[in-house]
């Protein structure tokens, strides 16, 4: 059989991948170093109390023939939905249909997957620095083109940068597939309605599709910025919002998350045939995918209870002061910093040029704190690096005690 080649062209090791690689090589040569994790989006806290009892609760179910549950619905369970429509739309004035969400086992499962009901020749936009999730699934399927200068030739680049405040807005040439991401990862910053705003006049200009990833949209509550696209007027007829469970809840490792896709999102057949692309989806989904785990469905909607909800702002607030006291601390220190105010995530420049894998070296061997370099996130974050607020209080203090004494 022949090999889909467009593996061959990727870098060899994904970003997180390559860090972890040079971690563990570094704790094999240095056994007593303490290293403090700084770099991967992992989250400490343990899951919602709420959460923990709706699972149990579902285990129980299944020990008896009268409650057990086998395959279920490829979309969702109905009250995983119906929760969802009403407390993250209905409830903030988002006409959301429960039909139009599908329950998956996580953010980044759907961000790849989406690709299977664009065509093959879609010219995809993507920000840079972003994550590396959305140009590696772009290369794979043949969207990419070859690799000049650290730069794929057929995808649209939008640069991130601090003349932009790392938001960049539309290009000026055509994109079939643009994805945005607000709050941002790596750079912690979150788009404006005004910005948004031009996205949205852009996508119906070009006819082009948004895939809106807002898998950190709980750690703006309270800003003034936007929670959903859906709050821009005339999203729901260009826009695909995708969401996760995984750092609100801390459901990494029991993988949950959505996406909504409104009925009036259409595309284009090879006749020019308008057709809805939450019909494709959901016949890909249901061909290739056998739904998220009922015990994690039940409780992931726990979530929505008010025990739930006062537990989401306790961890929500717990990650937001680490990442507030990386900002502050590393501001006091003369860096120049973006992020950690409405993300979990700290955008950190280097004071005297150096590249981003020269920081992360110097700060592993110097300091014992792996970081996450920018460059791994796109050529325009090279001399920057990412910093979570995901640890614990106890080594979020430790490291910024060791950044000081840098």
């Amino acid at each position: 059989m022949k090999i889909n080649d467009n593996f061959e062209k990727l870098p060899e090791n994904y970003l997180f991948a390559e860090v972890a690689r040079r971690l563990a090589e570094y704790r094999r040569n240095h056994p007593d170093a303490e290293v403090i994790r700084m770099d991967i989006g992992d989250v400490t806290r343990p899951l919602p109390e709420a959460a923990i009892k709706a699972m149990h609760e579902a285990v129980d179910e299944m020990a008896s023939s009268a409650t057990f549950h086998g395959y279920g619905p490829e979309q969702g369970y109905s009250f995983l939905r119906d929760a969802i429509a009403q407390w993250d739309y209905a409830d903030r004035g988002i006409a959301i249909k429960a039909d139009e969400i599908f329950i998956s086992d996580g953010a980044k499962s759907d961000l790849g997957n989406l690709g299977d009901i664009y065509s093959d020749d879609s010219v995809v936009a993507v920000a840079d620095p972003g994550y590396p999730v959305y140009v590696d699934t772009a290369v794979m399927s043949g969207r990419g083109g070859i690799l000049e200068n650290g730069r794929w030739s057929k995808i649209v680049y939008l640069d991130c940068n601090e003349g932009n405040g790392f938001r960049p807005l539309p290009p000026c040439r055509h994109a079939d597939v643009v994805i945005l991401c607000s709050p941002n990862n790596p750079t912690g910053v979150a788009y404006s309605r005004e910005e948004l705003k031009r996205w949205v006049d852009y996508a119906r200009k070009e006819k082009a599709l948004i895939i809106f990833d807002s898998a950190y949209e709980a750690y703006e509550y309270g800003s003034e910025f936007p929670r959903s696209i859906y709050e821009i007027e005339g999203a729901e007829e260009v826009a695909i919002e995708v969401r996760s469970y995984s750092k609100t809840a801390g459901f990494t490792g029991m993988r949950c998350g959505y996406t909504v896709v409104p009925r009036k999102v259409s595309g284009f057949d090879g006749n020019g045939n308008s057709i809805e692309l939450r019909k494709l989806w959901n016949r890909r989904q249901s061909t290739k995918f056998n739904g998220a785990s009922y015990i994690v469905q039940r409780g992931a909607a726990a979530l929505y209870t008010p025990e739930g909800m006062r537990e989401l702002r306790a961890t929500i607030e717990y990650y937001l002061e680490n990442a507030r006291l990386i900002r502050d601390t590393l501001i006091g220190l003369g860096y120049t910093v973006f992020g950690g105010e409405y993300s979990p995530y700290v955008w950190v420049k280097a004071r005297t040029g150096e590249s981003s894998w020269d920081m992360f070296t110097h700060l592993l061997e110097n300091k014992h704190i792996s970081c996450t370099p920018g460059i791994g996130f796109g050529e325009s974050g090279d001399g920057y690096i990412r910093l979570t607020g995901f640890n614990t209080r106890e080594n979020t203090l430790k490291a910024m005690k060791r950044f000081s004494e840098l």
